[in-house]
C-alpha cells in the first residue's frame, strides 16, 4: 500500500476515534434536561434573568447542610423577606437559621461555585422560561453528607421586574 494511502487511513481512523472520544466523554459535562424541563425555543438558561420580586417553593434535602426542610420563600427587590417553614425540619430551619434560605440567585450562586470548584456534581434543569427547578450538588463523590438537592416548584414571578430593572411600571411606585 503506499505511503499516501496509509497517512490517509491513518488521518480518518484518528479522526473518528477523536471524534467518538469527545462525544463519549461530553456525555458526562454540562446540565441534566428532561423534555418537561427544557428550554424553549429562542429561551436558554443564560437568558433568564432573576426578577426582583417573586414566590417559590424550595425542597432542600441530602447531606448534612443548615438549609433542609421545604419552604415557602417570598423575594421582594432582590431579597428574601418571608420563609415560612411547610414542614418540621422546614420550620426549624427558619426558626434556627432565617437567612440560610436562599433567593433562586443564591442558589445559582452555589450552583456556579461548585463549578467552580470543580464538584464532583453540579447540574440543574431549567424550565421552559429558563428559572431554575433542579439543582443537586456534590463536591466530593465519596465524601458522606455534602450532598445538596434543591428542587423549585410554585415559582411566580409578582410583577414583571427583572433583576437590575431600574423603572417599576407600576402606577404609583
Amino acid at each position: 500500500m503506499p505511503a499516501v494511502a496509509r497517512a490517509a487511513r491513518t488521518v480518518c481512523r484518528a479522526v473518528l476515534i477523536g471524534g467518538l472520544v469527545g462525544s463519549v466523554a461530553a456525555c458526562g459535562t454540562g446540565t441534566s434536561t428532561s423534555s418537561e424541563t427544557q428550554s424553549a425555543p429562542g429561551r436558554s438558561r443564560g437568558s433568564w434573568q432573576e426578577p426582583v420580586s417573586y414566590t417559590y417553593t424550595l425542597r432542600s434535602s441530602e447531606g448534612e447542610r443548615s438549609l433542609l426542610g421545604t419552604f415557602r420563600i417570598s423575594v421582594r427587590d432582590g431579597a428574601v423577606v418571608k420563609a415560612v417553614g411547610l414542614d418540621d425540619t422546614g420550620r426549624r430551619t427558619v426558626a434556627s437559621t432565617p437567612d440560610a434560605v436562599p433567593t433562586l440567585g443564591g442558589l445559582l450562586a452555589e450552583l456556579e461555585q461548585a463549578r467552580r470548584d470543580a464538584a464532583d456534581t453540579a447540574e440543574a434543569q431549567y424550565a421552559a422560561d429558563g428559572h431554575p427547578v433542579r439543582i443537586v450538588l456534590d463536591c466530593e463523590e465519596n465524601a458522606v453528607d455534602d450532598e445538596a438537592r434543591y428542587v423549585i416548584t410554585a415559582y411566580e414571578p409578582a410583577d414583571g421586574l427583572r433583576a437590575g430593572d431600574r423603572t417599576d411600571p407600576r402606577p404609583g411606585t
